[in-house]
């Protein structure tokens, strides 16, 4: 069967501000916190083995419920981090991320290029699946960051697929690590064999069903 990794866009956050809370406790909206809990049925069947996130509290706050739905603790990972744009919060981000997409080379002081955003998001995918093969992993976290490890996948997405990515987001990728690599996800081009425009239909599971 091999690894399943499920990667998990959070849920809509309180937006970025000059003097709100820093990137790393910057939480989910009440909206976000209820599109989480809804996010249970979907991620829990099949039910994960195991649920990581980034550290930062809105990845964190998306995957709980589901985590708490199966008995599961949250481990969190500094390299499931999002995207260090190297931006402070500012209105006319679209603008800077469309330009570094256009040179996924360039970086800003104090932050990283996108590519070096997809060797990290890379690494840290290859080493959760040799740290749990034959599992189900879900991982909570960011729509750059996501978007940058679909490109490491050799996924043909751009910046307009990650500008309009929704929050929260589900993408899932078997066979990572080998030849045939199969993503399903919103709003993925069709362009290879084995990527799939549609994920999983949402079902519920319990805890007694994991553990059966």
């Amino acid at each position: 069967m091999g690894a399943e990794v499920v990667l998990v866009r959070h849920a809509e956050s309180i937006p970025p501000r000059p003097g709100g809370p820093a990137e790393s406790v910057r939480p989910l909206s009440d909206g976000g916190l209820a599109q989480a809990a809804g996010l249970v049925a979907e991620l829990c069947l099949p039910p994960p083995d195991v649920v990581y996130a980034s550290p930062y509290r809105r990845a964190v706050q998306t995957v709980a419920p589901s985590a708490a739905e199966l008995g599961l603790p949250v481990l969190t990972r500094t390299d499931l981090r999002e995207w260090d744009s190297g931006l402070a919060p500012t209105p006319d981000y679209a603008r800077h991320y469309a330009a570094s997409w256009a040179d996924p080379k360039h970086r800003r002081p104090g932050g990283e290029s996108l590519v070096e955003l997809t060797a990290r998001a890379s690494a840290a995918l290859v080493d959760l699946v040799a740290r749990h093969p034959e599992s189900r992993i879900v991982v909570g976290t960011h729509g750059t960051f996501l978007a940058r490890a679909l490109v490491g996948l050799g996924v043909a997405v751009d910046w307009p697929f990650s500008r309009d990515m929704a929050s929260p987001a589900v993408f899932r990728v078997q066979g990572l690590g080998t030849p045939d690599v199969r993503v399903s996800g919103p709003g993925l081009p069709a362009s290879r064999p084995g990527f799939s425009r549609d994920g999983d239909p949402p079902r519920r599971c319990s805890r007694a069903e994991r553990r059966g």
